[in-house]
C-alpha cells in the first residue's frame, strides 16, 4: 500500500482561542495531503476538472487524539483504504515532530459530471486513475 506524507507548519490563523488547531482545520489538512497522494501517482485533479468531472466528499471519519499547537509541525501521511472504481476511501493519520498521534479520519469520494451531479466510473471514464489506484492499493487487476 501505497503512503505519501506531506508537511505542514502549523500557522497561527490555523488556532482556537485554546491555542490549538481549530478541528475544522483537520479536514483542509486532509485535502492538502489527498492532493499530494494524488500529484505524487502523477495525476491531477484539475486535469479532470477540465473535463467537466469533480469529486465530492460524501463522507468524514475524523478522531481527535492529541491537540497539536501554533509553531509545530504536523506530519499528514495518506493512503487509498478502499476503491472499487467508483468509490475511494482515502485514509488520513497526522502526527507531530515526535510522531505522537494527533488526527485519524478518513474520506469518501466519488466523481461525478459536475453539471448534472451524477455519479460516473472510474475505471472507465479514467483508466489511468483506476490503474493507478488499483496499484497504490496494492490491488493489480
Amino acid at each position: 500500500m501505497k503512503k505519501v506524507t506531506t508537511q505542514i507548519e502549523v500557522r497561527y490563523q490555523e488556532t482556537d482561542q485554546m491555542g490549538v488547531v481549530y478541528h475544522a482545520n483537520y479536514l483542509i489538512w486532509f485535502e492538502i495531503g489527498r492532493s499530494a497522494f494524488i500529484k505524487e501517482l502523477g495525476l491531477s485533479y484539475a486535469k479532470m476538472e477540465e473535463e467537466g468531472v469533480v469529486s465530492p466528499v460524501t463522507r468524514v471519519e475524523i478522531d481527535y487524539k492529541k491537540p497539536m499547537h501554533y509553531g509545530e509541525t504536523a506530519f499528514i501521511e495518506t493512503w487509498i483504504e478502499h476503491y472499487d472504481g467508483l468509490r475511494t476511501t482515502y485514509g488520513y493519520q497526522v502526527t507531530n515532530a515526535q510522531g505522537e498521534v494527533s488526527v485519524t479520519g478518513k474520506t469518501d469520494h466519488v466523481i461525478v459530471k459536475k453539471e448534472s451531479f451524477r455519479p460516473i466510473s472510474v475505471r472507465r471514464r479514467f483508466p489511468d486513475w483506476h490503474e493507478s489506484y488499483l496499484n497504490a492499493v496494492g490491488n493489480e487487476k
